[in-house]
């Protein structure tokens, strides 16, 4: 079977996209040891993945920015073509990202049969088989050509040092005697959101029950953060806000160091799951059954399965459909806290 020498693996979808391109990642590797592989994700989130070891270089793409046009993507395919890849593997199906691959003019280029411009695009085509597998065995189908085979490796993040030590030295300065909660009230998506106020009950019942809670928030959200720690009413004391006083990968880093985390549908869900993290989740508008769920024995989903609505789309809209967001609240702060205490060790 052919060598590869140098690889690309195209994922410029959303932050948890990427996380969940990471057994592709360790199969190429695992398969073709001496190659060097390069990533490409949407600008903003490389640096999460400057530590990962099967990766050479993390590639940013500035889909929202300068190489938005269509006439951006075909010049960087160009450009591409003459690094000297010999295999290309594109995990995402929009037209930009056919163009990008096309225009490299590579060899052998693997992507998915659907939508039809992508039969265009590359030399091999794969079924991705949605209603079938889960996103990590979906993006294993495109392997599968290469004689990849078995199931998808594990699905492990490492964070560069830099990131490892400013979580480390929080942890040694806070000198925590108390299981440690995360919560996580942001999303990109809005109807992705638990209320406010159902955050602020669980920060509150966790400090009182004797744990440290640490309110986590991008940027954009600190408006959010503030306020689920105001309708806590908690003792300042067992309460940290950190909204927007983190970078990206200390922000996984500082997860991975947590006894439990609460979160929605997000990308740093995905952060903390490939750490291994205790976790609870929280699906509205979208199910697990669409496959971009956590995964391991720690991971909990909670999810309200009986509302023919769900799921409205594969992000979840802007505004509820149905005008009763039910899928959100109707998961209740007992369920929640049911599943998060468990985990804190607090039963």
């Amino acid at each position: 079977m052919r060598e590869y020498k140098k690889i690309a693996v195209w994922q410029t979808a959303f932050l948890g996209d990427a996380v969940l391109t990471l057994p592709l990642l360790r199969a190429l590797k695992d398969r073709y040891p001496a190659a060097e592989i390069h990533f490409f994700v949407r600008s903003g989130v490389q640096s999460v993945f400057e530590g990962q070891p099967e990766i050479a270089q993390v590639r940013p793409f500035a889909k929202r920015g300068a190489q938005k046009s269509l006439n951006a993507a075909v010049r960087l395919g160009w450009e591409l073509g003459r690094e000297g890849f010999d295999l290309w593997i594109s995990t995402h199906t929009s037209l930009r990202s056919a163009m990008v691959a096309g225009a490299t003019g590579i060899t052998r280029r693997i992507g998915y049969n659907r939508p039809w411009y992508n039969r265009l695009a590359y030399t091999e085509t794969v079924d991705r088989r949605f209603t079938e597998l889960a996103e990590i065995e979906r993006l294993m189908q495109l392997v599968r050509p290469l004689g990849i085979g078995g199931p998808a490796p594990e699905a492990r993040l490492v964070l560069p040092e830099k990131a490892r030590q400013a979580a480390d030295h929080f942890w040694e300065t806070f000198g925590f005697d108390r299981p440690v909660l995360g919560v996580h009230p942001g999303s990109t998506w809005p109807t992705k959101c638990w209320p406010v106020e159902r955050f602020g009950e669980i920060v509150r019942r966790a400090a009182n029950d004797g744990a440290h809670v640490l309110v986590f928030a991008g940027p954009g959200e600190e408006a959010v953060a503030a306020q689920v720690i105001d309708l806590a009413k908690a003792d300042p004391h067992r309460v940290t806000n950190l909204a927007g006083q983190l970078s990206l990968p200390e922000l996984a880093a500082y997860l991975g160091r947590l006894d439990a985390y609460l979160t929605n549908d997000s990308g740093p869900m995905h952060l903390a799951w490939t750490q291994d993290v205790p976790l609870v989740a929280l699906f509205g508008p979208t199910v697990k059954a669409l496959g971009f769920f956590p995964r391991g024995d720690n991971s909990t989903v909670l999810e309200n399965d009986g509302l023919a609505c769900r799921p409205c789309g594969l992000h979840g809209p802007r505004k509820c459909p149905e005008g009763h967001f039910k899928c959100m609240r109707d998961l209740t702060p007992d369920r929640v806290w049911d599943a998060l205490k468990v985990k804190l060790g607090l039963s």
